[in-house]
């Protein structure tokens, strides 16, 4: 029961499925957790020495709004390098509280009330509630195994109505591991311009791809003045309890998640920032160890639960497999739930990540590699138990 003092749209969010999960996991022993988004491995060394060293040299106050130009300008030289796309430091670029913040800030500055955005899923919890947090409507469009979880260009250009503003990506995708190909977005590229939308791309997941090319969609043709641009710390350098991403926008746009963003935060944690910064200029043989390991999991977990006779489409990125189980009979929610139960394996149901997730549940890989095959021998027990 909600309190009245609640606004409306506030109290009609729905608790997150993957934070149901991961309570319940707290208060039980011996849990082998496939369930949450997060890097097993600690932030390496340098970028903790970075952030400490800041701390003991007294860098405890405020940044620029904008965050450490050092940052930014590190930020746009990365973009330049892996993309080819020019952002300017001064203008272009917000350093945020994590990509979280910058999604608040992104649907905050762009919605109207009542206007809508076509959301792609199965996806990250946080997009609809944002969208709903920001006044506007979230459409999902839901994507198909068949597919490779990636959308269709014919099925987003019959979404669009008179009240659509932008169309929300995420690739590599949470909670499928799916990544789109360029074929696919220079269709979504000439849709957006066709119908003067705007392009939200979360790339927080853009280092972890596995044989394939991540597309970073504002450098495709002429989409770099429509497009905001998400990224982040947390997944390629093991950085998710430093809360520190970014957005990049055309300035004329970014004046308003900077507006935003100077009312609401001020800017985002000093030290954070300074290891950030570290992470950008030294951090690359990183990256590479823990894409090669990430790789080494997926191949162990994806070929096990095709053992099991759950059918897993090949993730190419992020750190998620999403097998359907539908051999079991269960629904996804009472497969998960009876999974916890009876053999200690948490994984998330795949209708918590919305429409087109039904019927698969999302296990994430970032774990130990001898936590996975413990996990593998846990399922084959249920799988068998349960025909």
């Amino acid at each position: 029961m909600s309190s009245p003092y609640l606004a409306k749209h506030v109290a009609s969010l729905k608790p997150s499925g993957i934070r149901k999960f991961f309570d319940i996991v707290a208060t039980m022993d011996d849990v082998i957790s496939l369930g949450i988004g997060e890097p097993d491995f600690t932030t390496p060394e340098h970028i903790l020495k970075a952030g400490i060293h800041s701390l003991q040299m007294g860098e405890t106050h405020y940044t620029s709004n904008a965050g450490i130009y050092e940052l930014r300008a590190a930020v746009a030289e990365k973009l330049q390098q892996l993309y080819n796309i020019s952002y300017d430091p001064a203008s272009e670029i917000v350093i945020s509280v994590g990509v979280s913040e910058a999604l608040y800030l992104t649907m905050n500055a762009i919605l109207e009330p009542g206007q809508e955005v076509i959301i792609p899923s199965p996806c990250f919890v946080a997009y609809q509630a944002e969208v709903i947090l920001a006044g506007g409507v979230p459409v999902e469009l839901p994507s198909r195994v068949d597919d490779n979880f990636q959308l269709r260009p014919a099925d987003l250009e019959a979404a669009i109505t008179p009240k659509t503003k932008a169309i929300f990506i995420g690739y590599p995708n949470n909670p499928t591991g799916a990544v789109a190909s360029r074929e696919v977005l220079l269709e979504v590229a000439k849709i957006a311009e066709k119908h003067d939308l705007i392009v939200i791309s979360d790339e927080i997941y853009d280092r972890l791809v596995y044989g394939v090319e991540h597309v970073c969609f504002a450098a495709l043709p002429n989409m770099k003045t429509r497009t905001i641009t998400l990224g982040g710390f947390s997944k390629n350098y093991a950085m998710t309890g430093w809360r520190v991403g970014y957005a990049c926008a055309p300035a004329e746009i970014m004046q308003g998640l900077l507006r935003i963003h100077q009312y609401t935060i001020m800017s985002a944690p000093t030290m954070a920032q300074i290891a950030a910064l570290e992470a950008l200029q030294n951090g690359e043989e990183h990256v590479e160890a823990m894409r090669a390991e990430y790789n080494r999991r997926r191949e162990l977990i994806v070929g096990g639960l095709n053992q099991l006779g759950l059918p897993t489409f090949e993730p190419k990125g992020a750190f998620y497999a999403f097998p359907s189980i539908s051999p079991s009979g269960m629904d996804d929610d009472t497969f998960s739930m009876r999974l916890l139960d009876e053999e200690k394996v948490a994984v998330v149901p795949g209708s918590a990540f919305g429409a087109g997730g039904e019927g698969f549940v999302r296990c994430s890989y970032a774990t130990a590699y001898e936590k996975l095959e413990e996990a593998l021998e846990r399922m084959a027990r249920f799988v068998q138990r349960h025909g």
